[in-house]
């Protein structure tokens, strides 16, 4: 399935995730009000259509505190802001999330995140049932209508806020998770499911599981896909930057770094371990897939490797697949993101969803 366009995000890394070697901090690179507005400006001006703005409790700066402040400085890219369910109060998110659309002129796309509340922990299938209760409210809000809850996790009854967002309506949601409970939870609330890399085929697997889920409840879904990049102008290259990315880990650094992630023990990042172990000895697990990236991060843990023409190439196979948005990013981000507008954004039919 080909759709005729695509969208292509890149990201910014407001969680402490720069770096020019993995698992070796630069001050330089640090989250920052500066580095990541910069970083949202150099992307704007290379063509992307979309920037993850991350959440991360313990890592880096507020996200929602940053996007109303890069709101203001950015005219056409959309900006996807990351809002964890643990830490939010339904209506006040509304209010929040309307606030800032208008603040962007309608350019605001949520990442819905189901997270703990800082400092307490529930088991997967209650928090996720409480991920599900706080999209169906925001939805309602968002969509200026009245809400009586009566929930497990809250009950209350309140009007919309006076203020909407510009189109009146609730932004896209995007969802991302590989659990049952996630997969449920994106059948019942989500627009655009997310997916961390995998083999084609598992992709493929994915795609159909969760429009049979969404199908069941009346609904349907778009799928996006969340992966790294290194583009050089030829494969050896590439192959090359990618090596250079690992030249300064050492193991328990990585291992250190994985382990303090709030998501560490999900089931999509145990997947992610999974790739990484039935790889090549070059950590290659299909061709130009590359799960070297993991051994120095939690989540998101392979990368696209090869030339202009390999990379746009895997991209087209993921679309062809019915995958529609593209969320990318690389180390360092500036850099990666510049040579990717350069070598591979203008060869892409692209644009917002």
């Amino acid at each position: 399935m080909m759709t005729n366009g695509c969208e292509v995000a890149w990201f910014s890394a407001l969680c402490d995730d720069d770096y020019e070697f993995l698992g070796v901090p630069d001050p330089r690179l640090q989250s920052s009000f500066e580095h990541c507005r910069d970083l949202v400006l150099q992307v704007e001006s290379g063509g992307f259509d979309n920037i993850l703005l991350p959440s991360g409790y313990q890592l880096g700066i507020d996200t929602t505190a940053f996007a109303s402040a890069v709101a203001v400085l950015t005219r056409r890219i959309r900006l996807l802001m990351a809002v964890r369910m643990g830490e939010s109060w339904p209506p006040q998110l509304a209010r929040q999330i309307a606030t800032i659309d208008r603040i962007a002129g309608g350019r605001l796309a949520i990442n819905i995140i189901s997270s703990d509340l800082p400092g307490e922990t529930i088991d997967s299938g209650p928090r996720y049932r409480r991920t599900i209760e706080a999209m169906a409210i925001l939805r309602d809000l968002l969509n200026g209508r009245p809400v009586d809850h009566d929930g497990t996790f809250w009950k209350f009854k309140v009007d919309p806020p006076r203020i909407t967002t510009v189109s009146g309506r609730a932004p896209l949601f995007y969802f991302g998770g590989l659990s049952e409970d996630a997969r449920e939870a994106a059948a019942a609330g989500a627009d655009i499911y997310l997916m961390w890399p995998d083999r084609l085929e598992a992709v493929r697997e994915t795609i159909a599981d969760l429009r049979d889920r969404a199908r069941r409840r009346g609904r349907s879904l778009r799928f996006g896909y969340r992966v790294h990049v290194v583009v050089r102008e030829t494969e050896a290259e590439a192959r090359a930057a990618a090596d250079r990315l690992l030249s300064r880990l050492d193991e328990a650094t990585g291992a250190a770094i994985r382990a303090r992630s709030l998501d560490s023990q999900s089931v999509g990042v145990r997947r992610q371990a999974e790739l990484r172990e039935q790889s090549a000895g070059d950590g290659y697990v299909e061709d130009n897939l590359w799960t070297g990236i993991g051994r120095a991060r939690s989540g998101c843990g392979a990368a696209i490797v090869g030339d202009p023409d390999q990379v746009l190439a895997k991209l087209e196979a993921y679309r062809r697949e019915g995958i529609e948005a593209f969320i990318l990013s690389g180390y360092p981000h500036a850099a990666e993101a510049d040579l990717f507008a350069r070598h591979v954004l203008p060869r892409l039919n692209h644009g917002p969803l």
